[in-house]
């Protein structure tokens, strides 16, 4: 049992995998605790593709994929709050029109690049084996920056997650908490991408906040067992891919999946087959 647990570890790339697994899994579950509260799956899965045109135009002229990213998603999320501020169009219309704009300009742009077949999978399968010492080092800062932004805005956070008129009441500035929101969503999803790659980040975002849900009543509760299941997805993910040779984002979000369908039977509270 050591043995199976321990000889992928001895080679470098596992090493760094796991670090950027383990990463991965705590930031999608705590940030996506907002996101399932806050009915944002479609933004979450919408800003993961939008981000495409980024990582197209830092691909053309040579420079860095996570930094290309970064830059797309914050202007998508910028933007959506722009076009949706003022209540003339809803939320879920400025994400679709923006989230279809992105995406075609993208495909129009990774279009043109004759190898992005090869060259670009990573980005949209995710290839966690292949992270290096510099893309560990940027995921730490970004989530570094994310965990630091929710715990010094915890509470205006939880205010206006379950209680948007408390929010109005305390005069909160609940426009630009939601932008900021929106930004640190867009964060999220960047930092994810090495690991789970822009299909599959959306099911990383929610499921494990889900799953938290189903077993918990409070938000720091929530998170706390958002990042567990989170995290030992990441880690049994990344043992089954190494072991049975498939893709690493995509074995992590069947465990997560897994763990929500027993959460979804057996919860205490909302099972389905829970005992009564």
């Amino acid at each position: 049992m050591m043995s199976f647990l321990l000889q992928p570890l001895s080679y470098e790339f596992m090493q760094r995998g796991m670090a950027a697994s383990i990463i991965v899994g705590l930031v999608c579950s705590v940030i996506g605790c907002y996101v399932v509260l806050r009915s944002m799956a479609f933004l979450g899965d919408a800003l993961a593709h939008a981000i495409l045109p980024g990582v197209a135009i830092a691909y053309l002229f040579g420079g860095n994929l996570m930094i290309g990213a970064l830059i797309a998603s914050i202007l998508v999320a910028l933007g959506i709050g722009f076009f949706s501020r003022h209540g003339t169009i809803r939320e879920d219309t400025a994400i679709g029109v923006l989230f279809s704009a992105a995406l075609a300009l993208g495909i129009a742009l990774i279009s043109t690049i004759r190898s992005y077949a090869v060259d670009l999978t990573h980005i949209m399968f995710g290839d966690v084996l292949g992270v290096g010492s510099s893309d560990l080092y940027q995921i730490g800062i970004l989530t570094i920056f994310i965990f630091g932004v929710v715990y010094i805005y915890y509470r205006p956070f939880k205010i206006i997650s379950f209680d948007p008129i408390l929010a109005t009441t305390l005069r909160l500035p609940a426009e630009r908490l939601r932008i900021l929101m929106l930004i640190l969503i867009s964060l999220t999803i960047v930092v994810s991408l090495q690991t789970v790659g822009i299909g599959l980040v959306a099911a990383l975002l929610v499921t494990p906040a889900a799953s938290a849900y189903l077993l918990t009543n409070r938000l720091s509760r929530m998170m706390i067992v958002s990042s567990i299941i989170g995290v030992a997805s990441s880690i049994i993910g990344l043992y089954i891919s190494y072991y049975a040779s498939i893709a690493s984002g995509a074995a992590i979000v069947l465990i997560s999946t897994f763990i929500f369908i027993i959460a979804y039977l057996f919860s205490p509270r909302k099972g389905i087959l829970r005992l009564t």
